[in-house]
């Protein structure tokens, strides 16, 4: 095999035919007399050219660049050499050009990890988690159209300046559609590809994670919840359009359970059972995470599975509630919310915050049940939802002074 891996590298120029007076450099690789050459997209001015060394002739900064630059090519064609060596391949010069130039099979490149990514955890992530990829895929693709000029980058130039760059181009991305990222929208981005760069880690097509310096910076926000006082304002207005109407009673009953969009649109007859205790519980599972969800039903969710109870469409459909998109469901929402005189961004996930804020833990329910009944898999999860509301910072305070004077009182009576 070392027979048949004589290599030489040098650097050659080819003239302009429209400027005389300017030449191009190129990498020539030899590898037992047969050759290999492409374009390393300098230029130079020929008298700035020393043949003899072939080098840049000179100490001009961009003549000492120049030759910095030559030099780390020279040392990456070796590298590429070296490399090809030891897998104990057929050593040819175009094999060596295309290991450096991250062309051939072990010289993956980014959209070759994000096509393994994405079909390999296809049947793996949720089909919600894996849109979030596939648009982190559509902004590393415009990212380095518009910001680099180029289709596709060898994984081994995925380094900590594009990872900078991608990053300060999300955060002034603007599609068409929708506003540009916020802060934890950018790390989510960020996240995303991250985790993609340390699984090419693990299959051995990176040999050090580009991320090591990078750190995701999550800034903390505050969950929009409605109070108890603003709930009951919704749960009082009547609307007159049904799907209105209908969709009212969807984001109410998604106060009094906790339920995400998707768990409540997948919501089925066979799901509603009698517990242990005698009461109706909704026995199923977040789909988001598989886990097992089993909610007793408050009164008011109750009262809203029957006033569907007759509804043909939904027996014929094995379904408890109405479902409507989560487009429209958002886009009603806003409608109700001004109607009802509240000024707050309301979501239909804002009422899964409310179920842990204003109708459980404000309520003096422990965080663990909480938890449960959210379908948690780590209670720190849960703890982003335990604010402490003014409503129970007040009464906690005022149980604690009528213990302390209980406890006055006492100590009076004995002395």
């Amino acid at each position: 095999m070392l027979e048949n891996s004589r290599l030489s590298v040098v650097f050659v120029i080819r003239k302009f035919t429209s400027k005389v007076d300017t030449i191009k450099v190129y990498a020539r690789v030899t590898v037992d007399g047969k050759r290999a050459e492409f374009s390393l997209n300098r230029e130079l001015q020929v008298s700035l050219w020393d043949e003899k060394r072939k080098r840049g002739k000179g100490f001009s900064k961009y003549v000492i660049s120049l030759n910095k630059y030559l030099d780390q090519v020279f040392t990456g064609l070796h590298e590429a050499h070296r490399q090809l060596l030891q897998e104990e391949v057929d050593i040819t010069s175009a094999g060596i050009k295309a290991r450096y130039l991250g062309e051939d099979e072990k010289g993956k490149t980014l959209l070759d990890l994000i096509t393994y990514h994405n079909t390999s955890m296809d049947t793996v992530l949720r089909k919600g988690t894996m849109k979030n990829y596939h648009t982190t895929e559509r902004c590393l693709k415009e990212f380095m159209e518009e910001e680099k000029g180029i289709k596709d980058i060898p994984l081994k130039k995925l380094n900590y300046a594009f990872i900078v760059d991608y990053e300060q181009y999300i955060r002034k991305y603007k599609p068409a559609t929708r506003m540009g990222c916020a802060n934890n929208g950018t790390m989510k981005h960020m996240e995303r590809l991250k985790k993609m760069s340390r699984l090419a880690v693990k299959l051995e097509w990176l040999e050090k994670d580009p991320f090591i310096n990078f750190k995701l910076r999550f800034e903390k926000t505050e969950r929009q919840f409605l109070t108890e006082r603003e709930l009951q304002l919704i749960e009082e207005t009547t609307f007159k359009l049904l799907s209105t109407q209908r969709i009212k009673d969807l984001f109410v009953f998604a106060c009094y359970t906790g339920l995400s969009y998707i768990d409540v649109r997948e919501l089925k007859a066979d799901h509603l059972v009698k517990g242990m205790d005698g009461n109706d519980w909704l026995y199923t599972k977040r789909t988001k995470t598989d886990e097992p969800l089993k909610i007793p039903l408050l009164p008011k969710a109750k009262e809203i599975i029957d006033k569907y109870n007759d509804n043909v469409n939904l027996f014929e459909n094995g379904r408890l509630l109405p479902i409507y998109s989560n487009q429209m469901i958002n886009r009603t929402l806003r409608d109700i919310v001004a109607a009802c005189g509240i000024r707050k961004k309301v979501t239909f996930h804002v009422a899964r915050h409310t179920f842990a804020t204003a109708i459980t833990l404000s309520n003096g329910v422990p965080i663990e049940t909480v938890s449960k009944l959210l379908g948690h898999t780590k209670l720190s999860t849960t703890q982003i939802y335990a604010r402490v509301v003014e409503k129970k910072v007040g009464e906690d305070m005022q149980n604690l002074m009528m213990h302390m004077k209980h406890k006055n009182y006492r100590a009076e009576e004995v002395s």
